[in-house]
């Protein structure tokens, strides 16, 4: 049986504004950013990493960034630092 239930709100407004602010810093940066979750599938493609690699943001969201976009000269290399990455281990200026 329940008895009652318990809310809680909270206005994330700013929040929200914050993060479209990243997003479009991200976006228009003059640098390749591209972002991969724990399986290291694209989650972050911006239009630097378009231009300069060729392919969509829709064809790489989801995609294995190892797997189906780096040569396979250089796979296990891009995957040591990505693994190292997720570790919180930071790699400077590694170039493939």
């Amino acid at each position: 049986n329940v008895i009652g239930v318990v809310g809680i709100g909270q206005d994330i407004t700013a929040r929200l504004a914050q993060e479209r602010e990243y997003s479009k810093l991200i976006d228009t940066a003059n640098a390749p950013i591209f972002g991969v979750d724990t399986q290291g599938r694209v989650n972050v493609w911006n239009i630097c990493a378009r231009k300069l690699v060729g392919y969509s943001t829709a064809e790489v969201m989801g995609h294995s960034l190892v797997q189906e976009f780096i040569t396979q000269d250089y796979q296990a290399s891009v995957q040591a630092v990505l693994d190292q990455a997720l570790a919180g281990v930071e790699t400077a200026n590694f170039e493939f």
